[in-house]
């Protein structure tokens, strides 16, 4: 089993830095390049270039919360979070809840 995660090529997990403008200010993001994979992904699925996608989940994301303290770290999970909105599930319906229990106990 751990050969699909140890056998991950280390181009995915070299970190790539891109200068983004947000609210006219330019940034650099800093991540890996998986990370940044997905990220163009979701932008071209919603009809955005990467910096526009960046700038209005940005702008959301103050508005619904303040403050983003780490957005690297945003990113990354947002990245999660579509990856898994976008499985298939592989076990029979009848077996669903027994898996969400699991997440569940194991989200604490």
């Amino acid at each position: 089993m751990c050969n699909i995660y140890s056998g991950t090529d280390p181009a995915l997990y070299e970190t790539t830095t891109r200068s983004v403008r947000i609210n006219g200010v330019v940034t650099s993001l800093r991540l890996e390049q998986r990370f940044w994979q997905i990220i163009d992904e979701i932008a071209l699925k919603d009809g955005y270039s990467t910096p526009q996608f960046l700038g209005l989940l940005h702008d959301e994301v103050v508005a619904q919360r303040g403050n983003i303290p780490n957005f690297a770290s945003l990113l990354r999970v947002v990245c999660t979070v579509y990856l898994q909105q976008n499985e298939t599930p592989s076990l029979p319906a009848r077996n669903t809840n027994v898996a969400s229990n699991q997440n569940r106990a194991i989200a604490g």
